[in-house]
């Protein structure tokens, strides 16, 4: 059989690529790839689970355009199927006056962005959550929740197959022979790799960042709502935070720790000699030059592996909380970096040839956008090809 479309990955992106093109014809034959024996196994089953809101990104940029349409789509396609949306909101807390301005900024983007947030005060804060600490301002999000990533991935990939999408797990690009008139390449942390095999990617890598997750086993109403940092804008990544789960567990995390190889979940699994050699030169190009202030990142963050230090971080937001933690499984987040500029990549990143389109930086909160990003990227397909 000739496909009209393949999809690399099967994760949220590759998944919802496939629906909204399922949608736009239902006669189309679509094939997805995987390399591993099911979907969501990276990313899209190891992230927070967090639905954003939209509020953290500059208003030119590809998140801001998706998040806010995204959080929407995935709650209405969640309870059309009767996955539960846990409703948690969110509150961004400062620890001093320096960051106050970091919660106003926050303020304005979510203004720009069309996204519902209000600045609070601390009284205003205790009847969200008495527990929680903030240096007399903190930004509300009434519209952030959680879901279960692997939850949405399942039912997702149920409703492609009654739409007669054909998967081929335990398959790689590379070893497939799928005859197919058009690519799309949603492979997460190896897209760059199939788009240099395109020509594309020319000036393009991908970092690892290793996110730790701990779970708190005691008393789950010690938190109430999901609680972060004012984050450093200038990098891609928001800080240890306390995220409520779909079953109203509390979690902290992830960090953002550089990461050797691209599945560096635990110590030596998935090692690959090449990869590590790689990715340790250009860390190291950008430690010595500190780009994106990614010095500071990678010192702050290489602490976390001491799980008294991640904690602390975590309890300097709140008054009150125990020290029973659990580490449950880590995520890997795939960040682009542009070696030419030597700079980390903040937003998606789209190329195409004249019969594939490559998502090569398809950065958090990915989960979030996945459907609105998916229509997006249907119609740059649409626009792509003169044959559709």
């Amino acid at each position: 059989m000739k496909y009209d479309y393949l999809i690399v990955g099967s994760g949220i992106i590759g998944m919802t690529i496939a629906y909204e093109l399922k949608l736009k014809n239902k006669l189309l034959k679509i094939a997805i790839v995987e390399k591993e024996n099911d979907v969501a196994r990276h990313a899209s089953g190891r992230n927070s689970g967090v639905l954003h809101a939209g509020f953290y990104y500059s208003e030119d940029s590809l998140k801001a355009k998706f998040t806010v349409d995204g959080n929407k789509k995935m709650k209405d396609f969640c309870i059309s199927n009767n996955i539960f949306v846990n409703e948690t909101k969110k509150v961004v807390v400062a620890k001093n006056i320096d960051e106050l301005e970091g919660i106003y900024e926050l303020q304005k983007r979510a203004q720009i962005n069309g996204v519902n947030t209000y600045i609070i005060d601390e009284e205003e804060l205790k009847q969200i959550d008495s527990n929680i600490k903030t240096y007399k301002k903190a930004l509300f999000s009434p519209t952030t929740a959680s879901i279960n990533p692997i939850e949405v991935c399942m039912k997702l990939k149920d409703i492609l197959k009654t739409k007669g999408v054909e998967f081929y797990f335990n398959t790689s690009f590379e070893k497939s022979n799928i005859d197919y008139k058009y690519l799309i390449n949603s492979a997460g942390a190896y897209a760059d790799k199939i788009a240099k095999r395109f020509g594309l990617a020319k000036n393009y890598t991908m970092l690892p960042f290793k996110g730790i997750y701990l779970k708190y086993m005691e008393n789950k109403n010690d938190i109430k709502t999901n609680i972060y940092p004012v984050p450093n804008l200038e990098n891609p990544f928001l800080g240890v935070h306390y995220t409520i789960t779909v079953d109203g567990s509390i979690k902290i995390g992830p960090t953002a720790i550089p990461a050797f190889w691209r599945e560096n979940y635990q110590g030596f699994c998935h090692f690959n000699l090449f990869e590590m050699v790689e990715i340790l030169y250009y860390e190291v190009k950008l430690f010595v030059l500190n780009s994106f202030n990614f010095r500071t990142l990678a010192l702050s963050e290489v602490k976390n592996y001491n799980t008294k230090v991640f904690i602390q971080k975590a309890k300097d937001m709140v008054y009150k909380i125990g020290n029973d933690f659990r580490p449950i499984p880590a995520g890997i987040r795939s960040q682009l970096l542009d070696t030419k500029k030597n700079e980390l990549i903040q937003d998606f990143v789209v190329e195409h040839t004249k019969n594939s389109t490559h998502i090569l930086n398809a950065v958090s909160p990915a989960f979030t956008c996945s459907f609105a990003f998916a229509k997006y990227i249907v119609e740059e397909i649409s626009k792509n090809r003169s044959d559709i």
